[in-house]
């Protein structure tokens, strides 16, 4: 009898876990900023297709895109626009994702800073074509990778300011990766040390974009890590 309400006992607690872990998730199929679990989070794409995104616990989510035009699924860290990334402190994110993208898609830290207004990928994997197609400026070796450094300008283009013209900033790794850590500030660095000025931090955030393409990715591990 009493292995029995032990048995009982161990399949309710057990009940229980998984019904807190599903209470606890969220799903988002439409243009939706807002946090979950200590993350902030952002569901956006423009038009045509559809997008599903599950918040699970932490940074994790994941995510789904069909016949999309332009989609990016987010879950990081927004900031009020009144530091720079020296000021806020050192900035690591640790990820592992199983990324199944058809067509063009990237997997990557992204995010943005205002004055000057910079939209910044530190991309870490991709699908049929290696972002951004743009003449390297050089190369850095961080995290054990080789990363070429590119510069592009977008003009009259959608922005967190509305429609502006502003720069991209992007590191692409040279072989791709799914898991490890990425040492975001580093890149940072780098980037200004090669005439590349970040502005005032709006966003990090481990990203998984689609552009004209199919895909799903789990993003199991997402560990901002911030240190003074």
């Amino acid at each position: 009898m009493k292995r029995k309400s032990l048995a009982v006992l161990v399949s309710v607690i057990c009940l229980s876990l998984l019904l807190v872990t599903w209470v606890g998730a969220k799903t988002v199929y439409y243009n939706e900023i807002s946090k979950h679990d200590g993350y902030d989070y952002e569901f956006w794409k423009d038009y045509g297709g559809t997008g599903k995104m599950v918040l699970g616990s932490g940074g994790t989510f994941t995510c789904e895109w069909e016949n999309i035009n332009n989609i990016l699924f987010r879950k990081g860290r927004k900031f009020n626009q009144t530091q720079t990334h020296e000021e806020i402190g050192n900035i690591t994110v640790e990820f592992g994702v199983d990324y199944q993208p058809r067509g063009n898609s990237y997997l990557c830290v992204y995010g943005w800073t205002v004055d000057p207004l910079v939209e910044y990928y530190v991309v870490e994997s991709w699908g049929n074509w290696r972002p951004p197609g743009a003449i390297s400026k050089g190369t850095i070796t961080i995290d054990g990778g080789t990363y070429d450094i590119y510069e592009t300008t977008r003009k009259n283009q959608p922005s967190i300011k509305g429609t502006a013209t502003f720069q991209q900033y992007w590191s692409v790794r040279r072989s791709k990766r799914t898991e490890g850590t990425i040492s975001v500030s580093e890149h940072f660095k780098h980037w200004e040390s090669m005439g590349m000025p970040m502005g005032k931090m709006y966003e990090v955030a481990l990203t998984i974009e689609g552009y004209r393409s199919n895909g799903w990715a789990d993003v199991y591990k997402n560990e901002l890590i911030i240190e003074p």
